[in-house]
C-alpha cells in the first residue's frame, strides 16, 4: 500500500519574546492512500500544528514531510504550491463559506479563484453538493443553511478538484451531536465509495478509534493507537 504522504521526525518551534516554544518534537507516521487516519490529543498540544504542517500551509522547523515520496523541502515554491491547490482539500471546523456566494458558487470557487469560466466548473459543483446530500440547496447562500449544511458544502469544496488527500480540522467542533454524526457518516461514506484519503483531527477518542489509522499526539510526539 502506498502512502500520500510521511511526516520524519518533524519538529515544529515557536520564539515567544525569549521563550521557545517547541510544539511537536519529532512527529513519525504515514498516511496510506484510500483510508482514514485520526489525529487526537487535548486542546494545545500541536493537532492543528502538525494539520498545517502535512497540508503545507506552513514548514516544519526541522524533520521533513514527503509527499508521494518525495521531501516537500526539495521542491520550489511553485511546485509546493501545486500541490495545495490540487492534491490536498481543506474541512475547517468553522466552514469559512463566502457569504454572499451560494452553495453552488462556494464549490466552484476552487476553480473560479484560478480563472475558470462558471459554465465549466458548474456540472463537477452540482455533482458534489447531489454527493453530499445538497441537491435541492444549491442557489441558497450560508446564511440561509443550517451548520450541518454549511459543513457538507466545505466538504464539497474540498473535493472539487479530485484532491489526494483531504484534511479535516475538528470537522463536527462547531455542530451539536446528531449533525456532527451525519457529517462523520457522510466521510466515511466518501472513503467508502470515492476511496478518499482523510486526516481527521479531533479531540473525540470515540470517533478516533473508528478510523483505520488512530494517532494520538502526546508531548510532541505521535503514539499510534491503532495501525
Amino acid at each position: 500500500m502506498s502512502n500520500v504522504l510521511e511526516c520524519q521526525k518533524v519538529v515544529k518551534t515557536y520564539h515567544d519574546g525569549s521563550r521557545e516554544l517547541r510544539i511537536l518534537r519529532g512527529v513519525d507516521l504515514a498516511v496510506p492512500e484510500g483510508r482514514i487516519m485520526t489525529i487526537s490529543g487535548p486542546s494545545g498540544v500541536g493537532k492543528s500544528t502538525l494539520l498545517h504542517l502535512m497540508g503545507t500551509l506552513d514548514r516544519p522547523t526541522d524533520g521533513e514531510i514527503l509527499f508521494r515520496d518525495k521531501p516537500l523541502s526539495k521542491m520550489r515554491r511553485r511546485a509546493v504550491n501545486q500541490i495545495r491547490n490540487k492534491d490536498i482539500g481543506f474541512v475547517f471546523q468553522f466552514y469559512h463559506l463566502l457569504p454572499e456566494f451560494t452553495a453552488l458558487e462556494n464549490v466552484m470557487m476552487p476553480a473560479i479563484c484560478k480563472g475558470a469560466r462558471r459554465s465549466a466548473c458548474k456540472d463537477r459543483a452540482v455533482e458534489l453538493l447531489d454527493k453530499v446530500g445538497l441537491a435541492e440547496r444549491m442557489t441558497h447562500k450560508p446564511g440561509q443553511l443550517s451548520g450541518g449544511e454549511q459543513q457538507r458544502v466545505a466538504i464539497a469544496r474540498a473535493l472539487f478538484n479530485s484532491p489526494s488527500v483531504v484534511f479535516t480540522d475538528e470537522p463536527t467542533g462547531n455542530l451539536d451531536e446528531h449533525t456532527g454524526q451525519g457529517i462523520i457518516e457522510l466521510l466515511w461514506d466518501l472513503n467508502a465509495t470515492d476511496h478518499i484519503t482523510l486526516v481527521i483531527v479531533t479531540h473525540d477518542e470515540q470517533l478516533a478509534a473508528k478510523a483505520d489509522y488512530w494517532v494520538h499526539l502526546h508531548e510532541g510526539l505521535a503514539h499510534p493507537r491503532k495501525d
